[in-house]
């Protein structure tokens, strides 16, 4: 074996190219990971067409683009990882790992590569694509932007490995997977941002999981989100990453359920 591979990072890009054959084999994962997210976005358009945005000082673009990110972010990376996670411990692959040199934080993240470079990838796409045929241009809060994407992508691959742990099957993943894919989409501003929502449904809605993840992308684009407007939603971002490393310490199993 090489130096390279013995090291934390060549462990886990071992490890994550062995995972992304093994997520290119599962061809329902991949659809649903890579196809989904670029369908939804269609859905939000239409469906914003009918809002007064302009009351809410916000244009179609800045509705879809964030919304856009949010579905390849629930599709692409917690979905997929939900599967992912919940398959290797079931064919016994987590448990192997286990044995060898991979620590479990390793072993999870190189897990988690493929499908977080895929999320990545596609986020970056998508984020193009909007900007230029809605119009949006390029970000004028760049730095939100980032940090809403950066936060994004660890907090859904932190809830993934949380509904892993209470997920029996890769085939019950589709269901385990539901509330937080539905309540995100509904209730965390892709589809009704939180400006077109009463001020207390709102308020609520504030500290759901993906709420600040699509509040810094929209920031990002329309750079109206004041240096103490930013502090709310980075703390709840970070309070659920911090809750959902927490959870995986506690409940994460490594063997299969029964």
């Amino acid at each position: 074996m090489s130096t390279a591979t013995t090291t934390p990072v060549g462990r886990m890009t071992a490890l994550a190219r062995a995972e992304l054959t093994l997520l290119g084999r599962s061809k329902g994962t991949l659809f649903a990971a890579l196809f989904v997210p670029l369908l939804l976005p269609f859905s939000v358009q239409q469906a914003a067409k009918g809002m007064d945005l302009a009351e809410a000082g916000l244009t179609l673009g800045t509705v879809v683009l964030p919304a856009s990110i949010g579905f390849s972010l629930l599709f692409a990376v917690y979905s997929t990882l939900v599967a992912v996670y919940t398959g290797r411990r079931e064919e016994l692959v987590l448990k192997r790992l286990r044995t060898g040199e991979l620590r479990d934080r390793e072993i999870l993240a190189g897990a988690a590569l493929p499908a977080v470079a895929t999320g990545l990838a596609q986020c970056l796409v998508l984020a193009v694509g909007c900007a230029v045929l809605l119009d949006v241009g390029a970000p004028r809060a760049p730095h939100l932007a980032v940090l809403g994407l950066v936060l994004g992508l660890v907090l859904c691959a932190a809830l993934a490995a949380v509904t892993a742990s209470f997920t029996r099957t890769v085939e019950s993943a589709q269901v385990t997977t539901l509330p937080v894919t539905f309540l995100s989409m509904i209730s965390s501003g892709m589809f009704v941002p939180l400006e077109m929502l009463p001020d207390r449904v709102a308020s609520v809605c504030e500290l759901l999981p993906l709420t600040p993840v699509i509040t810094l992308l929209r920031g990002g684009w329309t750079g109206e989100l004041s240096a103490y407007e930013v502090i709310g939603p980075v703390v709840t971002g970070l309070a659920w990453t911090v809750l959902g490393v927490l959870a995986v310490r506690r409940w994460f199993r490594w063997e299969p359920r029964h």
